[in-house]
């Protein structure tokens, strides 16, 4: 399979389906295949664990429901791997019970089935980029669940939107305490330009220094 590349120098974030419909898998790997590295794939939990031991993914489509114990229960299952494998809920369920379920057990965001092919590639960026990603309307049960007011959501977003996806990228690692030549590494791209994206994120946040970052980040949930 030829894989997509995106923008020249950048690898292609690599995914793997979990969802105990084979036919499904199927449809969303024609959809993505070009997009994304589709480096696995499975159909109950113990598979998905397994499949996602073995390749540590940039990014995890978790079906919800399967008959052997569904989404919590492979992200138990890989709970000390969501610091470096990020998980997206994709299910035909809008239940709030659902929702909240996985976002709880570290997913980072949830979209339904009938997302499209380019909203749901989105998602899989956002969510690689350490964003949390959830379709319209199910927004409203996170936040009713976790506490946080529309309005902060609201600022937080406004805040990050200033920044391209490559900004929001590089911040995020400079916040988390990565040196610029770490940050190049991580990214395919040089130190020079990682020292233009910090410069360009200081600039657009209006903050100062990479403390000021660190706190900035750190106070709107995005380390």
């Amino acid at each position: 399979m030829e894989l997509s590349q995106g923008t020249a120098g950048e690898r292609a974030l690599r995914v793997v389906l979990v969802d105990d419909h084979a036919l499904f898998r199927a449809g969303t790997r024609a959809e993505l295949g070009d997009r994304f590295e589709i480096v696995g794939q499975a159909g109950t939990v113990g598979e998905a664990e397994a499949v996602i031991r073995q390749t540590l993914p940039d990014v995890v489509l978790l079906d919800v429901h399967m008959p052997d114990g569904g989404g919590v229960s492979v992200l138990q299952a890989c709970a000390d791997l969501l610091a470096t494998t990020r998980f997206l809920a994709l299910s035909v369920s809008d239940a709030a019970d659902d929702v909240v379920g996985v976002i709880r057990a570290g997913a980072r965001g949830y979209v339904t089935k009938t997302i499209g092919a380019s909203e749901l590639s989105d998602a899989v960026r956002r969510v690689a980029a350490g964003d949390a990603v959830f379709s319209p309307r199910l927004a409203g049960f996170v936040l009713d669940a976790f506490g946080t007011s529309a309005g902060d959501v609201a600022v937080y977003e406004e805040e990050l939107d200033r920044l391209s996806a490559r900004e929001q990228e590089v911040m995020r690692l400079i916040a988390r305490g990565h040196t610029y030549r770490e940050v190049a590494a991580e990214l395919y791209i040089s130190i020079k330009t990682v020292e233009s994206h910090v410069s360009a994120v200081l600039r657009k946040l209006q903050l100062s220094s990479r403390a000021e970052l660190t706190r900035w980040a750190a106070g709107r949930g995005l380390l």
